[in-house]
């Protein structure tokens, strides 16, 4: 497995690798002990390449939903893991997307002090994203990812092979994602991702190419500022407005591309405010479009929506925490008070823009 990428970590050190066909990485990879969380639909797609390997050892089948990721719901899995002889030199095997993660992180962590774990991303936005950084996040009741900590894998396998069974809204998410990676980048990364957009949706070499040079982008920031201080906050680049979105729409719009449409409220409002130019808005939102345009948003309540924006963690106030563009490449963390004249852009935008 030469092709991969090596992760600089306070917590440890992580490889990342690219592979033609995850069983076989899997079944080198595993030894006497290991526990399995495997996601229901990975496990029913692949139950009979996986049999070999899941009649060989322990695993738990996690249920793909919010409500599996609750802190009550993770208590029945610790339970299983130490009643099944779990031991501390045991390493947990995640094979799933972005809740099945969040759950292998939070309890490898957290169990005995933290065990070692070992991920294979089976969603674009997880390979593209989520599976580095050692971020996880856990839901707290009906108050959506309130606890976490950072615990990165000790080893990440990516076969791009398992976007094949993925609808194609779950791709388009995934691209979101990755949109907003290129556009903080810079002006380069904006035109690659531009140009190569539509082949990537069809050419899964290419979108390959685009996961990888992703997770170059974000190495680059999580190696200098891994517990979100300083470089790696403007990672949050249409996340709160999307956020927002996502829980608005009852998550009808998927992750990826509520970020899409809070990257374009995020250049709006930076419009508005007058760090960039009309031109350059729309010239953004030309690829934003093509992401969202067979996902419409509906009517969005404008009070509901900053009411959602007033419950994002990452306030510390009165006043919102939002990231806003000066140009491609030129995101900055800012403060907005949640004034008549932004509620006027906010109707305006959501009954003319996006309607």
């Amino acid at each position: 497995m030469s092709d991969c990428l090596n992760i600089k970590s306070s917590i440890h050190d992580y490889k990342v690798f690219f592979v033609d066909d995850f069983s076989l990485s899997l079944k080198k990879q595993i030894i006497d002990g290991d526990f399995i969380l495997i996601d229901q639909n990975i496990y029913d797609l692949y139950r009979q390449k996986l049999a070999p390997i899941l009649d060989r050892l322990r695993h738990i089948i996690i249920k793909p939903s919010e409500e599996q990721k609750s802190y009550l719901n993770l208590a029945p899995i610790i339970e299983v893991l130490i009643q099944k002889n779990y031991k501390k030199n045991n390493r947990v095997v995640a094979i799933g997307g972005g809740i099945t993660q969040d759950i292998a992180a939070f309890i490898s962590s957290t169990l005995y002090r933290g065990v070692e774990w070992f991920f294979f991303p089976t969603t674009l936005l997880a390979q593209c994203d989520s599976c580095i950084g050692g971020k996880s996040s856990i839901n707290f009741g009906k108050y959506k990812n309130q606890l976490g900590n950072f615990y990165p894998p000790n080893e990440i396998v990516i076969d791009i092979n398992f976007l094949n069974t993925l609808k194609d809204i779950d791709i388009r998410s995934g691209m979101g994602e990755m949109i907003h990676f290129y556009l903080i980048s810079g002006k380069d990364d904006f035109n690659k991702i531009r140009a190569h957009y539509d082949i990537a949706l069809r050419d899964y070499k290419v979108l390959k190419d685009l996961i990888r040079h992703s997770l170059q982008i974000k190495k680059k920031v999580i190696e200098i500022d891994e517990f979100d201080k300083k470089q790696r906050l403007l990672f949050n680049y249409g996340h709160s407005f999307g956020h927002a979105i996502e829980s608005l729409t009852n998550y009808r719009i998927p992750h990826g591309i509520a970020v899409s449409y809070g990257m374009d409220i995020a250049n709006y409002l930076s419009y508005k405010f007058n760090y960039i130019t009309e031109e350059l808005w729309m010239e953004i939102r030309e690829l934003l479009k093509l992401n969202w345009e067979q996902t419409p948003l509906g009517e969005i309540n404008v009070q509901r929506f900053a009411s959602m924006l007033q419950k994002d963690k990452k306030n510390i106030g009165s006043k919102i925490n939002v990231i806003l563009t000066r140009g491609v490449g030129n995101m900055f963390k800012t403060e907005l008070d949640l004034t008549k004249e932004f509620f006027t852009w906010m109707e305006d935008y959501f009954q003319i823009h996006v309607s």
